[in-house]
Formats: structure tokens, sequence, C-alpha cells
């Protein structure tokens, strides 16, 4: 089970990185619309970042309890 919630977690903050480097791209290319695509993407990440701090909490707890 850890194997797999691992590489679940691994995933996620994946997920964070590339959603990371896209919002930065957008924001290179400047523009309005560049900076608005930059916005939503960065509003993305602050959620994908607090799903996978999520996860890792949970994977925390679990090891603690000695699930």
């Amino acid at each position: 089970m850890s194997d797999t919630f691992l590489t679940v977690i691994f995933a996620a903050c994946l997920v964070v990185v590339l959603i990371l480097a896209f919002g930065i791209a957008q924001f290179g290319r400047g523009g309005v619309e560049g900076a608005k695509r930059s916005n939503k993407l960065m509003q993305a990440r602050i959620l994908a970042q607090l799903g996978a701090v999520i996860l890792v909490v949970i994977y925390v707890a679990l090891r603690k309890s000695g699930n």
C-alpha cells in the first residue's frame, strides 16, 4: 500500500511542478492575456499543492499509526 501511495504523492508533486512551469512560461510571454493565464495557472497550482500536502500528511499519519 505504501509504495502505491508514495507513487501517488510523487505524481501529485510532479503535477504541481508542471503547473508552475506552465504558469511561469505564460508570464514570460507578457501581455494582458499571458498575465491572465499565468494567474489562473498559479491559482490551480495552489490547489494542486494543497492536495499534495494533504496526501503527504495522510501518508505520515498512516506510517505513524503503523498501518
